[in-house]
């Protein structure tokens, strides 16, 4: 087993304090939650950004540790194992030294909590500056040979998704909410997504869609083969909790 980097050994220099909020993924041919996505925010409840505006150069690697480890904690305190839904996680491509050097105080606090491996996912966005490929692509190597899932987050969003789709081979995709906004008014978004789902269902990649806010798209995404969907039509997210779909998301399941 590979020692822990010194810049990022247990995630101690990185000294702001902050918690998670959880939002979850829905499976929308079963009605419950595939996974839930855990997001930063600061422990007095304020958004991700003033905690990820105190993130620079010198503690990237810290704040990108103690990430995985407050999700998995908090996850686990919060109550996921009490069905069967994941556990994801965004990550920094750039805050990674060594995919298996980097991963053992992530593996050492699921071990700790219980947490079994295969209910882990990795996001990384296609925004995120990643330096060279061929180490981003050896990250996703190690994390799915270890066991874990990897999603492209935000996928849509730069001008580089679908090489990223060609040269990673992630487990999953995750659509920019510019994709999804009033899809269901817009031809030519309904057009790109049906092509996705072809793509994706050849491809063997899970789709999800986030960011959905209306019935409507929730209804024409369903319609159009994305299965798994995410957004504030299901349910915002909820600090240290594992939130409960909204009444409303839930009544249209049964309807149909």
């Amino acid at each position: 087993m590979e020692r822990l980097c010194s810049g990022c050994r247990d995630g101690e220099s990185f000294e702001v304090p902050f918690t998670m909020a959880f939002q979850p993924i829905v499976d929308t041919l079963t009605g419950e939650p595939f996974a839930y996505e855990a997001l930063v925010r600061g422990v007095d409840g304020s958004g991700a950004g003033q905690v990820l505006a105190q993130v620079n150069e010198a503690n990237r690697y810290a704040f990108d540790q103690a990430c995985r480890v407050k999700a998995i904690e908090v996850a686990m305190q919060a109550g996921l194992m009490k069905g069967g839904a994941r556990l994801s996680i965004n990550f920094l491509p750039n805050a990674v030294y060594s995919p298996l050097a980097c991963i053992q105080l992530t593996l050492a606090t699921a071990q700790s909590v219980g947490m079994p491996l295969d209910r882990l996912i990795f996001e990384f966005t296609e925004n995120e500056e990643m330096g060279s490929p061929d180490h981003v692509a050896g990250i996703i190597e190690t994390y799915k040979r270890i066991g874990f899932a990897v999603a492209i987050d935000d996928f849509g969003a730069g001008h580089s998704g679908l090489d990223l789709f060609a040269r990673f081979v992630p487990d999953e995709i995750k659509l920019d909410m510019a994709l999804i906004r009033d899809i269901d008014r817009d031809r030519r978004r309904q057009s790109i997504v049906r092509g996705l789902v072809g793509m994706c269902a050849e491809l063997d990649t899970l789709l999800i869609a986030e960011g959905i806010e209306t019935a409507e798209e929730a209804a024409t995404l369903r319609e159009l083969g994305v299965r798994y969907q995410q957004g504030y039509w299901y349910a915002k997210p909820a600090i240290e909790m594992l939130p409960a779909m909204r009444a409303e998301a839930q009544a249209s399941f049964l309807r149909n």
